[in-house]
């Protein structure tokens, strides 16, 4: 055959298998014969999945507190009184600019915010309370509850720790069953053992606890023998322990954030302490309570 009919006859052939590869590639990269995708869908094989939005809210626009006396200002302005007020979590005081006064502003604070701590109130108790809370439908709750726990007329009166465990669970439960998105800042229980050493400074406090505050703690302030060492030493081995389960509780919930035991840690004085009682936070002690868990709540990160 002549050479110039071989080499058209090649090139033909190769024309064909050509287009053919060509075929194969093209339905294999789009699928079916459709045109490949370009640009970022083509290189990461389809559309950018949207960023999921944070689980934490760090604004949220309506708070309810739960909890014991300290949450309800109890003796910070009057002895003998709730003082409402003036709370860490609630209040409408300047002089403490409170957890919802920072976060939903003053008018924001009166009208979307609630309290339902009691005087007293033991963890026992907070479930009853978060059931209360629910009704609002508030966006965060702000708890602080155990040293009643802690406080009791003797050290075997404290309450059980798995007690503590089983009431603090039962109570979110209650929060997740009616509010699954809510949010809660939970407060660790306060440094028992610092009250006593700071308050025992004060002749009058002294005299004040006679009438039966924290006798586990406070009870004859100034013994120092074996058997008082060990007591004091009981109850802020129980106060830990419960600062562990509100921290192991909370960390099972991703919308739960313990303050990392920063209420627990704070170095208090006496100018943060109740003058009529030496126990419960005095009006400058309820705005530290304040600024802990502001910088708690608006954390970027836990």
């Amino acid at each position: 055959m002549h050479r110039g009919r071989l080499r058209r006859g090649a090139r033909a052939v190769a024309a064909v298998l050509t287009a053919g590869l060509l075929g194969v590639a093209g339905c294999d990269a789009s699928g079916g014969g459709e045109p490949a995708p370009s640009g970022t869908e083509g290189r990461l094989g389809g559309p950018s999945p949207r960023p999921k939005p944070p689980v934490w809210d760090t604004s949220p626009s309506s708070i309810a507190a739960v909890g014991d006396s300290i949450t309800t200002g109890f003796d910070a302005c009057a002895v003998l009184t709730d003082c409402p007020e003036v709370s860490w979590a609630t209040g409408s005081s300047e002089k403490v600019n409170s957890l919802a006064v920072r976060l939903l502003g003053k008018a924001g604070a009166a009208e979307r915010s609630w309290n339902y701590a009691v005087t007293g109130a033991r963890m026992a108790d907070l479930p009853g309370q978060m059931a209360r809370a629910v009704r609002r439908k508030p966006q965060l709750v702000a708890v602080m509850a155990g040293a009643n726990d802690a406080c009791r007329s003797s050290t075997s009166k404290m309450t059980p720790v798995e007690e503590f465990r089983a009431d603090f669970e039962e109570a979110l439960r209650t929060l997740r069953t009616a509010l699954p998105k809510a949010q809660v800042y939970v407060a660790s229980v306060p440094d028992l053992k610092r009250l006593w050493s700071t308050g025992r400074t004060s002749t009058l406090g002294k005299q004040v606890w006679k009438l039966g505050i924290c006798p586990s703690m406070l009870g004859d302030p100034d013994a120092l023998d074996a058997a008082a060492v060990e007591r004091r030493e009981t109850v802020s081995r129980r106060v830990e322990d419960y600062n562990e389960v509100l921290a192991e509780v909370c960390a099972e919930d991703p919308r739960c954030r313990f303050d990392g035991g920063a209420v627990h840690a704070y170095r208090f004085g006496t100018a943060q302490l109740s003058r009529w009682d030496w126990f419960h936070p005095s009006i400058d002690g309820q705005a530290r309570l304040a600024e802990i868990a502001y910088r708690t709540v608006t954390a970027k990160k836990p």
